[in-house]
């Protein structure tokens, strides 16, 4: 049985005897009646990974002793930040966790002129913690041991002309340019579309602001699959999918 991995928030080092955090306790306590001796992993999103070892498990409350600290080669060579336009229900949900197991490093949801999800700012700030909690859950389960930030709801606009990255590229199925033309860069961006797509409009903005066409095969892709599959092939081609 593989040993349950948790994230906590806290710095964590060798030796480290810690409180753990309500969210982990719940697991740890309730979910897996864990007892004290038993073994845990732990991250906070430094790149490195604790080994811990309970040392009080209560109902409402766990400590925990760090035994070992590990540094994973698990962060691809390959920086990705998403620029995905927001989409309803779980499909945001599915994009963010499934681009999280891929390896980006950063996600930023869009509002764009096609997007049919309207959030003030009390709404926006309480998808963006669930957006967030989503990233995190994902790298509990993919080994993870950086947590990629989804960032505050932002336009379109503002996002692609403020955006930096080696090569910036905007998934456009009236294109046949092929990956292959580009020189290998350290760093991508890639820009999502709506579910009714990126208007011509937008599409001009991103070619202006140096984004670059690009399609994935002859078929157009929903929403919430167009990143899994970009990603999967930037990856394979740059990064560390082999």
């Amino acid at each position: 049985m593989r040993t349950p991995r948790f994230y906590e928030t806290q710095p964590l080092s060798d030796g480290l005897e810690i409180d753990l955090s309500d969210t982990v306790t719940q697991h740890v306590s309730r979910a897996l009646r864990m007892r004290a001796g038993e073994q845990i992993i732990l991250f906070n999103g430094d790149g490195f990974e604790y080994r811990a070892e309970l040392t009080e498990v209560a109902k409402r409350s766990a400590r925990a002793r760090v035994t070992e600290v590990s540094e994973p080669a698990r962060r691809s060579p390959l920086n990705i930040t998403v620029g995905q336009s927001i989409s309803r229900g779980e499909r945001m949900d599915f994009a963010i966790q499934k681009t999280t197991e891929l390896g980006i490093n950063s996600l930023a949801p869009l509002f764009s002129e096609r997007c049919e999800v309207k959030l003030n700012a009390e709404r926006q700030e309480k998808r963006r913690q669930h957006w967030q909690q989503i990233a995190v859950s994902a790298c509990e389960q993919s080994l993870r041991c950086d947590v990629p930030e989804v960032s505050a709801p932002q336009s379109l606009t503002d996002w692609v002309t403020s955006v930096e990255a080696d090569l910036k590229l905007v998934l456009h199925h009236h294109t046949e340019q092929p990956l292959g033309d580009f020189q290998q860069p350290g760093s991508i961006a890639l820009l999502i579309g709506p579910e009714g797509g990126l208007t011509e409009a937008e599409v001009e903005l991103a070619l202006a602001q140096g984004f670059k066409p690009v399609a994935f095969g002859p078929r157009v892709f929903r929403t919430e699959t167009a990143p899994v599959a970009a990603i999967s092939i930037l990856q394979y081609l740059w990064g560390d999918l082999s």
